[in-house]
């Protein structure tokens, strides 16, 4: 289409890097009419850098834009399809990446050309110091900031843009060779001081970026910060001599000295993209684009991506029509939401970076898989499709030599055998009559029992009358109500193979509230019960202030878990799980935000968790030897000056040196003030570290809502059981059906339903081959 926003004629991008340049080029081709002038600072064709990569979705999406372009750029790429791990003297190699890199000198110039060939205005060593001036003196109608990474007009308007800038942990050099590579290759080698990584791919045919990168701790144990940069690149062809076939590092940065070339990725997000500014009496809109707006780190490859399609969606936003502030607030809300996407995957993939030594107790082939999906972004299943002979080789070797789905692998703890990695999460159904289970339980559970998971918990069970969360929820503190759980249990062990489990809690100041369909945490009207909690602070200002736990509350409450957990053997359980999370009792304890005690249970963070250990270390003493236990936290507050992921760390060693076998690791629910960024999987990251960071087992929990998600999870050791919740409530038989669909036979059916487990097959495969049939081939190459 050729439509202009009314009043747009002249355009300014302040910045010749890829999104001023593309811009530019992509809105003449389109627009003829347009006057549109890209200033920059440097010198014609005069440009800095080594490759860049690009995969190739965003090659399409490039020729998709304007063709032109995208075929010079596509003459001038090496392409390469695998990714090689080199890691304590081994190596892994997998296919059907899909990526190209390109010399970002070369990059810059064809992107000059183009404009030029096009009619843009390019205006050459320039430095825009005044971008009002600019813009008067170009009469623009639009400014683009594509000023790069340290943008000087995102800091003059920050006030607006809003900018929160993150300086992360490693610290880099952008260094290049002449050894080449015949794939994306990552080399991670262990000093007496750490663990460096290098990133290295080629971009022409005689020279490859490489990136050599490391925690700031160890930069500095080596001296790296004092050394001069010739040192510096014999410090790191030393440690990479058997990569580089013995070709020298090369550094461009030649005017830089010391630790200047060594630097710290910045995270930049603005809340905002534009602004308006008053130009010789004219409104004109200054639009961030770019590093400017944002950026990506560079193990996921998409600070050029997100500069090349910012410039196509604000092009193709222009195309549709409008006014010019309604054509950037489209552009922003749309835009804005892709790019936190690909940010959020970058956090993942800069963490997994910067907590290397957090994987290194993996063998090669764990930590090759985890490190290829370690964004979240890329799954199971589409490793399959990348490379499907690389895959199933990898499930053999997790399962020992047999051809089954990670998440339907079996797992052992203590005495106790799980049949595969999925679990039912404990979930609040309200149907407790004076904290006695009901058939309604009978029935929802043995129905989940029978759906194919290895354990079923029962929901959050108090051991006092007053812990309940609601009038609804069940107790475990009469023999009426152990004999109902008997029940239960009885039948779940005669009728499956599954396994079944309670998770043990006191509400604390979330309790005496409406059941979840009336107002979760919402107080019951009338009839309301005295609430304790470590200190008197009301979860809301409806909800009751609860008491401060004296030391005798405390001794009593404990032995009232004690008592409730001696019920719990007699009933049958086969895992017991204490829940320390959600601003439960226990929970508020061990946050900053709902303890406030100036005793010996209060202060630091091990102050904070004495009396949940306590507590645990006492149902410890009366729990069978052979029956694991697990403890439910919440790994993060979501709120200012609540605990953080570094604290459930803490926590979890804590509970591990205490002889708990598993954390449950979920999140927040601590403060009404909460925030959390959900996300599928969202918690999985918080259970990832626990697990490889203290050695204990986790589960995770949050959005896991298909088996290729739990299969990711489990593959890459971010957590050894899967928590499926909400999915369990809509369907029974979730497990069942996930491993229907995908066609294993490695999952137990009950044999009165095995004449429904043959028709799904069949229908599944039928349905699979159809939509094979017809289907497009699969974009296989997803971004990280």
């Amino acid at each position: 289409m050729n439509i202009l926003a009314p009043g747009l004629q002249r355009i300014l991008c302040i910045g010749g890097g890829p999104a001023g340049l593309y811009f530019a080029l992509l809105m003449k081709a389109r627009h003829p009419s347009l006057d549109i002038t890209v200033v920059e600072r440097n010198r014609p064709f005069d440009t800095f850098g080594w490759g860049v990569v690009l995969s190739d979705q965003t090659l399409a999406n490039l020729a998709a834009a304007e063709s032109g372009t995208a075929g010079l750029i596509g003459e001038s790429f090496h392409h390469w399809d695998d990714i090689q791990v080199f890691f304590k003297g081994g190596q892994v190699r997998s296919g059907g990446h899909g990526f190209c890199g390109i010399g970002r000198k070369r990059l810059l110039n064809i992107l000059q050309e183009r404009c030029l060939s096009l009619g843009v205005n390019l205006v050459f060593e320039t430095d825009a110091t005044d971008d009002q001036a600019l813009a008067a003196q170009y009469q623009a109608d639009l400014v683009i900031a594509s000023d790069g990474l340290n943008s000087r007009i995102r800091q003059r308007y920050a006030d607006v843009y809003q900018p929160d800038i993150d300086l992360r942990k490693c610290r880099f050099v952008w260094l290049g060779t002449h050894q080449t590579f015949d794939a994306f290759t990552f080399a991670f080698e262990q000093t007496e001081h750490g663990w460096f990584q290098a990133h290295a791919y080629q971009f022409d045919d005689q020279t490859s970026t490489f990136i050599v990168e490391t925690p700031e701790e160890v930069w500095k144990a080596h001296g790296l910060d004092q050394m001069e940069q010739p040192e510096a690149i014999a410090f790191c062809e030393k440690l990479f001599a058997r990569y580089l076939g013995g070709h020298a590092l090369i550094s461009n940065a030649t005017h830089l000295r010391g630790s200047a070339n060594w630097i710290r990725f910045p995270r930049v997000v603005c809340k905002h993209w534009t602004h308006h500014v008053d130009i010789v009496g004219k409104r004109v809109p200054v639009v961030l684009m770019g590093d400017a707006a944002h950026t990506a780190h560079f193990s996921i490859g998409s600070g050029t991506k997100l500069a090349l399609e910012d410039a196509i969606d604000l092009a193709d936003e222009f195309g549709r029509g409008g006014s010019i502030d309604e054509v950037l607030t489209g552009y922003e809300a749309r835009r804005s939401v892709e790019v936190l996407k690909i940010q959020n995957a970058a956090r993942n993939s800069t963490e997994w970076f910067e907590n290397v030594s957090r994987y290194t107790g993996m063998q090669i082939e764990q930590f090759a898989y985890s490190m290829l999906t370690r964004s979240q972004r890329i799954s199971h299943e589409n490793l399959r499709l990348r490379d499907a002979t690389w895959l199933g080789g990898y499930e053999k070797w997790l399962a020992g030599g047999k051809q089954i789905p990670p998440m339907l692998t079996p797992y052992k703890v203590r005495g106790l055998e799980l049949k595969n990695r999925i679990i039912v999460s404990p979930m609040a159904t309200y149907s407790a009559v004076d904290g006695v289970v009901q058939d309604f339980h009978l029935v929802h559970l043995g129905a989940r029992a029978l759906g194919g998971a290895a354990l079923v918990f029962v929901e959050m069970t108090s051991p006092t009358p007053e812990g309940r969360i609601t009038p609804g929820c069940p107790g475990l503190y009469t023999d009426a109500q152990g004999d109902a759980f008997k029940r239960i249990v009885d039948f779940v062990h005669a009728q499956s193979s599954a396994k079944i489990g309670l998770q043990l809690g006191h509400s604390g100041p979330k309790g005496s509230t409406q059941v979840g369909w009336e107002g979760t945490d919402e107080p019951l009207p009338t009839g309301n019960w005295p609430l304790l909690a470590a200190s008197a602070l009301a979860y809301g200002s409806q909800n009751q202030t609860p008491a401060a736990m004296t030391q005798a509350d405390m001794d009593l409450l404990r032995d009232q878990f004690v008592a409730s957990t001696r019920r719990a053997v007699d009933a049958g359980f086969d895992w017991l799980e204490l829940h320390c999370a959600h601003g439960y009792v226990l929970a508020s304890f061990l946050s900053p935000l709902t303890n406030h005690r100036t005793d010996g249970y209060g202060g630091d963070i091990a102050a904070r968790a004495r009396y949940p250990l306590e507590v645990f270390a006492a149902m410890r003493a009366v729990w069978p030897a052979d029956r694991p236990m697990s403890v439910r936290i919440s790994a993060h507050d979501w709120a200012p000056g609540g605990n953080t992921d570094d604290d459930a760390v803490a926590v979890a060693r804590f509970f591990k040196e205490a002889g708990c076998d598993f954390i449950d690791v979920s999140s927040g629910q601590t403060t009404r003030e909460a925030k959390p960024v959900y996300g599928r999987m969202y918690q999985t990251p918080f259970a990832d570290r626990i697990r490889n960071e203290v050695g204990i087992a986790t589960i995770a929990v949050g959005a896991i809502t298909d088996a290729d998600q739990a299969n990711s999870i489990v593959a890459a050791g971010r957590a050894d059981l899967c928590a499926v919740a909400r999915p369990h409530l809509a369907d029974p038989a979730w497990t069942l059906h996930e491993a229907a669909k995908l066609q294993s036979r490695y999952v137990d059916w009950p044999k009165p339903y095995l004449a429904g487990r043959d028709q799904m097959y069949r229908e599944i495969a039928k349905q699979q081959q159809l939509a094979a049939a017809t289907a497009p081939p699969p974009a296989v190459r997803a971004e990280e």
